[in-house]
């Protein structure tokens, strides 16, 4: 193979590569086989040379669209937005999650996984898994599956850690529901970005009806959280648009890592506490119905890392609950509001509901930093008939969670929450994506 340089160099040195087999007539080249030859991108012998003559500066103009369009490209590559779609879990698996797919094994085996900002480790059903569904991750047709041994750093990161034989097993509680797992490794592929072993629980058994059906993703802020184990490629920087319980479609997103993140949003700081180091709490201060500010005492929303009280923003609860002295305080506002002269009544775990239609005021939760403006849309629930429409907010339950406020997943719909772990912050805007 040999190089025949068929012009000199001029202004630019851009140079192409052809493969010429036989004899060219036009440039007197002989036939040589298969022969690599160098023409300037000008030469007469160039294939790519225009058919119409192009002047200096519309070669210059061309020239640098190309390279910007090259650096955007390099830039793809080194910091490329990774979006996953998000969809409602109830209207495609029949769970009132949240949820996405995620690519494990070797070849890829598709799960459509509920992502939780409140777990850290990750979950699927398995094969021979007993209590699970039809759909289980089969460890068997996966290459690079793997189990974790007692001695990995990983064992003691999970919960309740057990050691019957040489796998590392954990058992944990999730809702109503047990999860008795083995801990494993495999790839995982969210968007296009591929993750090589990843540490995750292959659930051996369930009981109760919590479980999300084709396992969990961990996005809090845990040892083995997506997070956690993706520091590299995402710096532990998310976002989320969750779309309408309603939508059908994948029409949400999670968009991981700082790339691609919004620009103009509001922040409040994000709180730690060690003894819930998973749990993303923020300051509450206060809650706006309509135009007024009601009248609930500070030791309501007070963030006590000791008891645990405080506010969370979590992806997993459908619905936002309040301690009671402050759900009392907005429900009873709510109802002056809606109109004295109207029937409550109640449904189920709602205390606050109509038979006719109503027209709601907004209800505004002031964070320290930001406020965020609810609409009807994230305050009221439809019964199936559409006859009884409610107020979706309960008060806290009475158990170990009574002191802890939790903004769920019905009041995020439609808004982009950005969680800003780095610089310990989380920003709040208004995105329609159902």
């Amino acid at each position: 193979m040999k190089l025949h340089l068929l012009s000199q160099p001029l202004l630019f040195f851009f140079f192409f590569l052809t493969l010429s087999h036989g004899l060219n007539p036009k440039c007197n080249i002989p036939d040589r086989g298969s022969t690599l030859q160098v023409f300037h991108v000008f030469s007469p012998c160039s294939p790519f040379r225009p058919s119409k003559p192009v002047s200096w500066e519309e070669n210059v103009l061309q020239m640098q669209a190309k390279d910007q369009a090259r650096l955007q490209f390099l830039s793809s590559l080194v910091a490329r937005k990774s979006v996953v779609p998000i969809a409602s879990g109830r209207q495609i698996i029949q769970s009132p999650t949240y949820i996405v797919r995620a690519k494990i094994g070797t070849p890829a085996q598709t799960m459509l996984m509920a992502m939780d900002t409140s777990n850290d480790a990750a979950w699927v059903p398995c094969t021979g898994c007993v209590g699970c569904g039809s759909t289980v991750f089969n460890t068997a047709k996966s290459s690079s599956f793997k189990p974790v041994g007692c001695q990995a750093a990983q064992c003691k990161q999970v919960p309740n850690p057990t050691c019957g034989g040489t796998t590392c097993s954990f058992n944990l509680t999730y809702g109503s529901s047990t999860v008795a797992a083995n801990l494993s490794q495999d790839n995982i592929t969210l968007a296009t970005d591929s993750i090589f072993r990843y540490t995750f629980g292959c659930i051996a058994k369930a009981t109760g009806s919590s479980v999300p059906p084709q396992g969990l993703l961990g996005l809090g802020r845990g040892p083995l959280s997506l997070l956690s184990q993706t520091q590299h490629l995402y710096q532990s920087t998310f976002s989320y648009c969750l779309p309408s319980f309603k939508s059908v479609n994948f029409s949400g997103s999670l968009r991981l890592g700082p790339i691609g993140q919004p620009k103009r949003i509001k922040y409040t700081p994000l709180l730690k506490n060690p003894r819930r180091s998973s749990l993303y709490y923020v300051n509450l201060m206060a809650i706006r119905v309509g135009r007024k500010v009601v009248d609930i005492p500070p030791t309501a929303f007070a963030f006590n890392p000791t008891t645990g009280s405080g506010t969370i923003i979590d992806s997993g609860t459908v619905f936002t609950r309040l301690v009671t002295p402050a759900y009392i305080a907005v429900r009873d506002e709510f109802r002056k509001r809606v109109g004295r002269n109207l029937t409550v009544t109640t449904l189920g775990g709602f205390d606050t509901c109509y038979s006719v239609p109503i027209v709601a005021p907004t209800i505004t939760l002031m964070f320290s930093g930001m406020n965020v403006t609810l609409p009807q849309d994230n305050l009221l629930i439809h019964s199936t008939a559409g006859s009884i429409t409610c107020l979706a907010m309960a008060a806290a339950p009475d158990n170990v969670n009574s002191v802890l406020n939790v903004i769920a997943n019905m009041q995020q719909q439609n808004h982009r929450f950005l969680f800003d772990v780095p610089n310990s912050r989380l920003g709040v805007a208004r995105e329609p994506c159902s």
